[in-house]
């Protein structure tokens, strides 16, 4: 099941360049219909998992398993838990909404961009499918081409400075955890994701504690936290909707992941010894990039800064080491996906129509578009924690493991609900309210019903997630009661 969702992307990307000839249209128009077949075939096939999974278990399921090298321990090995599941749905469930909001804003190159697409989807699934540490970097790795691709050929103007900045910071990081991984190898005689969970928390605290900076080296610019978080507003900006959508929803987890399947179990004691440098790094992310994004005069770029402010509260959630806290912030990065997600096709939508993102230009646009400005409103809303949408379970429960660890720890990470609540409202009263005062907004159009095809999903899911949060929870307890064991318990020998 696993292979077979890895596999059907890059079908459909084989079918695009087998069947598919030349740049016309008619060939742009195929190049796009076998894309958005393929990405809703794959996530008709992923709703499979979520029906199939045994939630009563902790154990990986879906198991696939072969051996590539005998006598070595480095094989092909799949499976996902609780953890993983609800992030290869995420991932599926995206794909198909990038592909509808590029269907008449990409122009040039159509079918290379469909491709690019169909091949990231399949390395990022197979990102948080792989039980394989040695496959987990390559899919971790692999991702980063179709997307340095994506911005540096249908970005913005300033796309190919955007592009390098955020290959060259993405793979320096990963340098380091190619090495931790070479040394665990080296160590446990294993690259099995669940032996070396078993084995490696008896390497000793030193040696755990450089593995774990490593690691860090690499999760962090993923995240991304702060400081190394200057890439992303520039990605943002300068990639197409799309790319900004898969951006934020889906590869800035890839780092907080990480952190869930090799920092915690792995390396337990680093991770209780370094939590506080986390909650220093992320409270800053949380407060400082928050008033960036007030001072922002490009839509994009504020809802680029927003992002590293909520993945702050998933990094934070996650250090709490409670079930509070994890769960909150596993909930947290579903809803920012969807939410931040939506929001850059918000902006996606007002920039097909004037080509331009900057704020003072807009004003008045409920006058013109009523439809689109309700849209937005939800996700405005959404974004600040508004109860019964997805954000309010993740934020209070990251809130509530806070506190748990430190009250001023849970004082200070609410501080950026309120900042949340400012830039976001700022934003929309803008965009949305007051006369218009350029003429160019009284000739814009209302959503067509693509547009509205495209958002209504989501809608849905983030009111399902806010009202009925149960669903996924009992998806993730078992697996989360178990990484929280793995954290804790002290490993005989260790201490």
């Amino acid at each position: 099941m696993l292979t077979t969702l890895i596999l059907l992307p890059l079908l459909g990307a084989l079918m695009i360049m087998v069947f598919t000839r030349g740049d016309d249209e008619r060939a742009a128009s195929e190049a796009r219909a076998i894309a958005l077949f393929t990405t809703l075939i794959t996530f008709f096939v992923s709703i499979y998992l979520w029906i199939g999974f045994n939630p009563a278990t902790a154990d990986f399921q879906f198991v696939e398993k072969h051996e590539w090298f005998v006598g070595m321990n480095i094989g092909y090995y799949l499976g996902i838990d609780g953890i993983s599941l609800f992030m290869v749905l995420l991932t599926t469930f995206l794909m198909p909404l990038c592909i509808l909001c590029s269907w008449q804003s990409i122009t040039v190159r159509v079918r290379a961009f469909m491709v690019n697409f169909l091949i990231l989807e399949s390395f990022v699934i197979g990102v948080f499918c792989a039980l394989n540490a040695i496959m987990f970097y390559l899919f971790f790795e692999g991702m980063l081409i179709p997307m340095y691709l994506i911005i540096g050929i249908w970005g913005g103007n300033r796309r190919i400075y955007a592009a390098y900045k955020f290959f060259l910071y993405t793979l320096a990081g990963s340098v380091l955890f190619l090495v931790a991984i070479v040394y665990l190898y080296n160590a446990v005689g294993t690259t099995s994701i669940p032996d070396l969970i078993k084995h490696s928390p008896r390497l000793g605290v030193d040696v755990q504690k450089w593995l774990w900076l490593a690691m860090l080296a690499s999760f962090a610019v993923k995240v991304p936290m702060w400081p190394v978080h200057t890439w992303l507003p520039d990605a943002h900006v300068q990639a197409p909707t799309a790319g900004s959508v898969i951006l934020a929803g889906i590869l800035l987890k890839m780092g907080a992941y990480g952190f869930l399947r090799f920092s915690l179990p792995m390396l337990p004691d680093a991770s209780h010894y370094f939590a506080p440098l986390i909650f220093g790094l992320s409270i800053i992310a949380v407060i400082y990039t928050s008033l960036v994004a007030l001072m922002q005069h490009d839509m994009k770029k504020l809802i680029a800064y927003s992002s590293v402010a909520h993945m702050g509260f998933v990094t934070i959630g996650i250090f709490t080491f409670n079930m509070q806290g994890i769960e909150g912030a596993l909930i947290q990065m579903i809803s920012h996906g969807l939410v931040s997600g939506a929001l850059f096709l918000c902006v996606g939508v007002l920039y097909d129509r004037l080509h331009t993102r900057e704020i003072v230009r807009y004003g008045g646009v409920v006058n013109v578009m009523p439809k689109y400005a309700l849209v937005f409103m939800f996700f405005t809303m959404a974004s600040v924690g508004l109860p019964a949408t997805s954000g309010f379970v993740g934020e209070f429960l990251i809130l509530l493991g806070a506190f748990k660890v430190c009250t001023w720890l849970a004082f200070l990470t609410a501080t950026g609900v309120v900042l949340g609540a400012s830039y976001a409202l700022w934003l929309y009263r803008r965009v949305v309210f007051g006369d218009i005062v350029h003429e160019d907004v009284k000739t814009l159009q209302e959503m067509d019903g693509r547009e509205l095809v495209t958002f209504i999903p989501v809608i849905l899911l983030v009111l399902w997630l806010g009202i009925f949060p149960k669903h996924y929870f009992t998806a993730m307890d078992a697996s989360v009661e178990q990484l929280i064991k793995q954290a804790t318990t002290l490993q005989v020998g260790v201490r």
